[in-house]
């Protein structure tokens, strides 16, 4: 790439890029998953099925990951955004029409691909971003992805007042990804990781690095999808919370994710990325536990709360510290660390399932506190160039 230092002007426009990508994937998202109830009732699925076609959205992101990384490699990151948006939005408005089961299934599967090609493109941008700013901006994007979810859950919420309103809400966000999908290329940098240094050898993946910041995104994810799925089976059948209550659960989990989420880059600013990770996990695992332990809906509540500021932080310094591996090649160690995402995201939804039939939904929230604890040693890799020069080097025997 022929402009290394990009303009202020430059670099606030692909931040603005980013930031509507990222708020483009939530709405998609959420939408999509908010509709599964109207998907279930249209078709008269049985619950079996919900859960294949799921698992063929879970299959087709992690597949879409690693499109991601070799669209990156050869065409740019840029280049994986337009591909995942494109997806995404031709899904959404496939499955807002009342197309055959078979079409529908397939639609869910090409729209998984285009989950999983956003998730680590956007991803790919982003740490790009932030390096050539030379600040924490990680946290702002997963923000933006939060809010644009919230809105489309509410979309989806107010859409049972009409007929055709899950049908509209579905085209909208369809539209809107098609939208910055178009945009995308005037928004967002074109860099290639091989334009970085021309003509040099390829360093070898940290491939150590990418295991142990992996590993931390997939019991992120795992905390993340276990609150997600149960906290409202958790809050109604083990705490028998009011009807009214029931919904607070998530409602303060995706609150606090939200709220950790605008104020994690000021906090890596003032304090740095390390203590701020070792922070997240106490927080989370914490508030696990209490939900988990405490048999009392006011403590779930605040159990929940707590794993939201803890998980909600978590995840944007994860691929923070993977863009920080190897900058020359970031956009590969991303697409790799984004595999962990999924399978710490169904056993998520899926295992407490099976844990709640002998001992309620405690012992998942438990579960998921253990899961995210190991990530205390993975410190050393969350630490900034500037954390380094006073601590341990973030970098010492992770390349493989």
């Amino acid at each position: 790439m022929a402009d290394l230092v990009p303009t202020p002007i430059a670099l606030r426009t692909e931040r603005l890029g980013v930031s509507a990508v990222y708020a483009a994937h939530g709405l998609s998202y959420a939408t999509i998953v908010t509709a599964l109830p109207q998907f279930q009732e249209r078709y008269a699925l049985s619950e079996d099925t919900v859960s294949l076609v799921t698992l063929t959205v879970v299959i087709g992101a992690a597949l879409g990951s690693v499109i991601a990384d070799r669209v990156a490699v050869r065409l740019g990151s840029r280049a994986g955004v337009v591909l995942g948006l494109t997806l995404q939005g031709l899904g959404l408005l496939t499955v807002a029409l009342h197309v055959p089961f078979a079409a529908f299934w397939v639609t869910m599967a090409l729209y998984g691909a285009g989950l999983g090609c956003i998730d680590a493109s956007a991803a790919m941008q982003g740490s790009l971003v932030q390096r050539r700013l030379g600040t924490s901006v990680m946290a702002s994007f997963f923000a933006a992805n939060t809010a644009a979810a919230m809105i489309g859950a509410l979309a989806m919420s107010a859409s049972a007042l009409t007929p055709l309103g899950a049908s509209l809400a579905l085209g909208i966000a369809g539209l809107l990804a098609g939208a910055v999908a178009v945009a995308s290329p005037r928004l967002l940098d074109p860099a290639r990781e091989r334009d970085v240094e021309p003509g040099a050898a390829r360093s070898p993946l940290p491939r150590r690095g990418v295991a142990v910041v992996g590993f931390v995104v997939f019991a992120a994810f795992a905390a993340d999808s276990t609150v997600a799925t149960w906290s409202s089976g958790h809050l109604h059948d083990g705490l028998h919370a009011p009807d009214a209550v029931v919904p607070l659960g998530y409602a303060a989990y995706a609150g606090a994710t939200l709220v950790t989420r605008l104020l994690a880059d000021r906090v890596v600013r003032r304090f740095g990325r390390g203590h701020l990770a070792v922070a997240t996990v106490v927080i989370a695992a914490a508030g696990l536990v209490i939900a988990g332990v405490v048999p009392a809906v006011w403590s779930a509540l605040i159990g929940f709360a707590l794993a939201g500021l803890g998980v909600g932080a978590l995840v944007p310094l994860a691929f923070s510290a993977a863009g920080d591996l190897d900058h020359r090649r970031s956009d590969e160690v991303i697409a790799r660390v984004n595999l962990f995402n999924y399978p710490g995201a169904v056993i998520g939804a899926v295992l407490p399932g099976f844990l709640a039939t002998g001992s309620g939904y405690g012992a998942s929230f438990l579960l998921a506190a253990v899961l995210l604890l190991p990530a205390l040693a993975a410190v050393r890799l969350f630490r900034t160039h500037d954390e380094e020069r006073v601590g341990v080097r973030a970098g010492d025997g992770v390349s493989g």
